[in-house]
């Protein structure tokens, strides 16, 4: 593992409420089963000043016959949108969705991978805001002046082949953040072949937030992934498309465990080639 803890992780509704005078907030409210849907939420009401990052067209790259359901966007795709938005070096970027950051934290990977650490989310999401009484408004953002000037590659990712080979000399973790139900074959929904990767441990990321729907707080996120994290010397997260996976390397982040590869492509990249072993066992396929 590499990386270091972000200071500033996590901004709590009140704190979004001040007036900051260099930030940028993102809703990235989406729904798979209806794309539009967020966008159409969000128009219908939003933080004030909040932009709209659609998780298809601007948090993932065009899908092929070999990749996921959402590869990683074009450097020069995310350099053009980051700067439309008004991202400069010294931006305080701060996302949030209805959905416990399962999308959110993509957009906080995105950040980081450009090389941008000014990221966080607003924890608890819109719920959060909303619980404070806050005010949502339908006005567009203020045009953004930023000139972004992000690298990609400034988050570890692990590719198809690296993974397998970890995976077999038992170097690897590869943590699994999708619901046990999906993770064991059971109620797949979304992907053409149901189960896991051989050897993968399951670690959902709704574990990753207590009841109210905020991120547990560091010292209880520690407790329950240090465990799977000490399993092997290097650790990688996947979930269906590389999305939710963010929300377990943001989760080990904050629990001080450093950070974790990306398998971007995850299940449902693993499943184009019908040479690649799946398992629907409960103890991630090996023996």
């Amino acid at each position: 593992m590499v990386g270091d803890t972000t200071a500033a992780m996590l901004l709590s509704a009140e704190q979004l409420a001040m007036p900051a005078a260099d930030r940028v907030i993102v809703d990235c409210r989406f729904n798979l089963a209806r794309p539009e849907a967020g966008e159409q939420a969000w128009r219908a009401g939003h933080i004030p000043g909040a932009w709209y990052a659609h998780l298809d067209r601007d948090l993932a790259g065009p899908v092929t016959p070999a990749s996921g359901r959402h590869p990683l966007p074009a450097p020069a795709a995310l350099t053009a949108l980051f700067s439309r938005w008004g991202i400069g070096r010294d931006t305080l970027v701060v996302a949030y969705d209805d959905a416990g950051g399962a999308i959110a934290a993509r957009l906080w990977w995105l950040l980081r991978w450009m090389g941008h650490r000014k990221a966080a989310l607003l924890d608890g999401g819109l719920a959060a805001w909303l619980a404070k009484g806050l005010a949502l408004s339908t006005a567009p953002p203020l045009a953004g002046h930023g000139s972004f000037a992000g690298a990609a590659g400034q988050m570890p990712t692990l590719e198809a082949a690296a993974v397998a080979a970890g995976l077999r000399d038992r170097s690897l973790a590869l943590l699994d953040a999708r619901a046990p139900s999906r993770y064991l074959g059971r109620d797949e929904t979304l992907d053409p072949v149901a189960g896991h990767v051989p050897g993968a441990l399951n670690t959902p990321f709704q574990d990753n937030l207590a009841a109210d729907g905020r991120f547990r707080d560091p010292a209880a996120l520690r407790e329950s992934l240090e465990g799977p994290v000490r399993s092997a010397p290097a650790v990688a997260a996947m979930c269906g498309s590389g999305v939710t996976a963010c929300h377990l390397i943001f989760a080990l982040e904050r629990a001080g465990l450093g950070t974790a590869s990306l398998y971007p492509g995850s299940w449902s990249e693993w499943i184009r080639d019908p040479a690649r072993p799946v398992s629907r066992t409960a103890n991630g396929g090996l023996g």
